[in-house]
């Protein structure tokens, strides 16, 4: 089968289209001809090795898994004999351990759901890890109707997603982003846009602030809380070395000294939240944003793209069927 593949650490360069071995399937897992990948943050660290903290689990001086890809959407191959919640046809979506960005990927059963009819693979494969990690922040912040929810860094994949979500909670929501993602942001549901560069200007107190940037001292971002409000801080980007680890032990250790409510948000496979998702995608309330997808062949220039310009909403990757 063809692959993304990389056996060192590096920029886009250091990838190769490639052919490699079709993936063995254990008992449990289901064997998945992939039409869709969508890239995501943690892709670009497991490529580049960065920040170094994260090669205690990619490998300390190369990388272990030589297949990038974690969001995936396709169609059922084939399934191992314990492997009983899907059969072949069906179409999935889900979150894998690396590997993904191939023609196939062996997945274990739990870390899948079905696509519901009417979503497209490109839709579904942008809802692993975005999709999940925004509806898990709007989650640990206690989001409900009524509620003012502010959410930093509105334009990427997690924020489109959070600024969607949670005005279909019902939440009056502010969105800082860059002015040229104004106007997407206010299609999304946003009641506000406050200007990436003008964050002095943020209005008001807010109940929930979801901090998906980083890009502002910690007690700046409490300053805009109310008394009993909830502040999700998103493990971003951070450091070369410990990355977001500083800023997230932070918001451990303050929050028992405040009454505002300080939560790190760490991304996790959550296959309910993963069909909820998809069934909200199916409904039409909810549109994922894909700025634009390549071919799988096309990865390299894919990521080089995103680290240049930042991606408004999701890249995906689109592999022939």
């Amino acid at each position: 089968m063809k692959a993304v593949t990389h056996t060192s650490y590096g920029p886009p360069d250091v990838l190769e289209y490639t052919d490699v071995a079709d993936p063995e399937v254990g008992p449990d897992d289901v064997l998945v001809r992939v039409r869709a990948a969508s890239l995501n943050f943690g892709d670009r660290a497991a490529l580049r090795g960065t920040p170094r903290l994260v090669r205690l689990a990619f490998g300390l001086r190369r990388p272990r898994a030589t297949i990038l890809g974690r969001a995936v959407a396709g169609v059922v191959e084939a399934v191992g004999p314990r492997a009983t919640r899907f059969r072949a046809g069906d179409r999935v979506v889900g979150e894998v351990d690396q590997r993904g960005f191939a023609e196939f990927v062996a997945a274990p059963q739990t870390r899948l759901a079905r696509i519901p009819d009417g979503v497209s693979f490109e839709q579904a494969a942008t809802l692993p890890i975005a999709g999940t990690t925004a509806h898990r922040a709007l989650r640990l912040g206690g989001v409900q109707a009524g509620h003012a929810v502010l959410v930093n860094g509105a334009s990427g994949g997690v924020g489109t997603f959070a600024v969607r979500l949670a005005a279909l909670l019902g939440a009056e929501v502010t969105a800082v982003c860059g002015a040229r993602n104004a106007e997407q942001a206010r299609s999304l549901g946003a009641a506000h846009v406050v200007e990436r560069d003008r964050q002095a200007d943020i209005p008001g107190r807010y109940d929930v602030v979801v901090d998906l940037a980083g890009d502002r001292p910690l007690s700046a971002m409490r300053e805009l809380l109310t008394p009993t409000g909830v502040y999700v801080a998103s493990s971003g980007s951070g450091g070369p070395v410990l990355g977001p680890i500083p800023r997230l032990l932070a918001v451990v250790a303050l929050s028992p000294f405040t009454g505002r409510r300080l939560r790190p948000l760490m991304a996790k496979p959550d296959v309910d939240d993963l069909a909820h998702l998809a069934d909200l995608v199916a409904s039409g309330e909810l549109v994922p944003v894909v700025e634009r997808t390549h071919p799988l062949a096309e990865t390299a220039d894919a990521i080089r793209r995103v680290e240049a310009e930042h991606a408004r909403g999701k890249v995906v990757l689109v592999v022939p069927g």
